[in-house]
């Protein structure tokens, strides 16, 4: 599901308590360990929008929520009637903006609660109305003693910022409440971003040219709404994702030589690997992915956008006995698994879907990947790793481990760490100042002649 797909009106043609109950079992489901997205994609799909907006509210705000909950009511209610108190509580929230009045929102989930548990909607009234009564105080009774209800992100996500980033900390945890501009990537084949702003101007959307091929929208608009989208002139693509392309291709007397044979590992969905096509037509490329299902996206992306240049495997990047034919590549970019803790903007149910251990076991991933594919690239040739992610863990301290392990490599020029914060570089090309990318981690590994 696109993350940045325009949120929806108030005049939902479905009521309210309907999408409220929607919005419960798609909450349920990430606190049982399920992504947003998946859920999302159960839902009817008459609700799906609606309920994809409040979702999104309620997973920024559900830390806070959660510590509501506890004090009402320290029992836990049955999982529906928590999920449903969850997701009321959240958009009740004072710092939250919700888009309907309390009285409203109460009303509706006491609604609710009488479809999904008639024996639990008095003690829903109860409970939302007690909030109501106590907010004030309540509220700011909670940020004061938890974290969790102050910065909205679990206590281990807190603490691993505040050790990373001792200085931005507090607003890289502000900032990922916030929702992430919706960014194009206009086809290099078909045009350039300032050509596209006009087009959109026409159609009446209003946007502004982020780089060469880069164009941010002022509001999100589903893609059927894009000029061009269909026959493949632009794509969806954030900042900070379409540097990748550009870093792995080079230029001028550090460009890949004509021809190059280039390895996107970890190639799902497909958008890295459009690019690389979209700027180098000529390239031998092959798009791996360990799976399958999502490999297929790989392969509708590059149909959408009538590129032809790649040849996609389904195969695990670490055996490498499954899918190499022992020829050296001249370029590799790996696009690593990680937390996402860099786009948590867009993807808000990360924060409650990972666990700390997550972030050792996933950089041990990613130093496995690391050791396999180098020995894969030619003399001379480079690596770029790339992580969505904002730890230091899956980006510098990655590359600094791997560097003292492998004697044949260097560091080249690359941005490092790109947080998602109004410091974050724009890219060349912009024509006004942008909005900050999401967060990734860069490093070009150039193996020695």
């Amino acid at each position: 599901m696109n993350s940045t797909a325009a949120p929806s009106s108030h005049a939902h043609s479905l009521p309210l308590s309907r999408l409220l109950a929607h919005t419960a079992d798609a909450v349920a489901a990430v606190r049982g360990g399920r992504s947003l997205t998946e859920a999302l994609a159960a839902c009817p799909a008459p609700a799906r929008p609606g309920t994809q907006s409040l979702s999104f509210h309620v997973m920024r705000w559900m830390g806070g929520a959660e510590a509501a909950r506890e004090r009402l009511a320290p029992r836990m209610p049955p999982p529906r009637v928590d999920a449903l108190l969850i997701t009321a509580l959240a958009l009740l929230w004072p710092d939250a903006a919700a888009p309907y009045p309390d009285h409203t929102l109460v009303d509706q989930a006491v609604a609710c609660a009488h479809q999904i548990a008639p024996r639990s909607a008095s003690f829903v009234n109860a409970i939302l109305r007690r909030f109501l009564r106590e907010r004030d105080a309540l509220v700011a009774d909670l940020k004061a003693t938890l974290p969790v209800a102050r910065h909205q992100h679990p206590r281990w996500w807190i603490d691993q910022l505040q050790r990373d980033w001792p200085r931005q900390w507090t607003e890289l945890l502000a900032d990922a409440n916030q929702a992430a501009p919706m960014v194009l990537r206009v086809h290099a084949g078909h045009g350039d971003a300032a050509g596209y702003v006009t087009e959109l101007a026409a159609a009446g959307l209003n946007a502004l040219a982020a780089g060469t091929h880069a164009v941010v929208l002022d509001q999100p608009v589903p893609v059927q709404q894009l000029p061009g989208f269909a026959n493949g002139r632009v794509s969806v693509q954030d900042l900070s994702a379409q540097r990748a392309a550009p870093l792995l291709l080079g230029t001028g007397p550090d460009a890949l030589p004509a021809g190059a044979r280039v390895l996107d590992a970890c190639a799902a969905p497909g958008g890295k690997t459009a690019h690389l096509l979209e700027l180098r037509p000529d390239l031998a490329l092959i798009a791996l992915d360990s799976d399958a299902v999502r490999l297929q996206r790989v392969a509708d992306t590059l149909a959408r956008l009538h590129l032809h240049g790649a040849r996609t495997t389904a195969a695990d990047a670490r055996d490498t006995a499954a899918w190499w034919d022992g020829q050296p590549f001249d370029a590799i970019l790996l696009d690593a698994p990680c937390s996402a803790s860099g786009i948590v903007r867009r993807h808000p149910d990360v924060r409650w879907l990972r666990r700390g251990s997550d972030i050792g076991d996933l950089a041990r991933t990613q130093r496995a990947l690391l050791d396999t594919l180098w020995p894969l690239v030619r003399p001379g040739g480079r690596l770029v790793y790339a992580t969505c992610s904002v730890f230091r863990a899956e980006g510098a301290g990655q590359i600094s481990s791997f560097l003292q392990r492998h004697a044949d490599a260097s560091a080249g020029q690359a941005p490092g760490h790109l947080l998602p914060l109004t410091d974050n570089p724009a890219q060349a090309g912009a024509t006004a100042p942008v909005p900050a990318g999401d967060g990734f981690f860069y490093a070009r590994l150039d193996k020695q002649s």
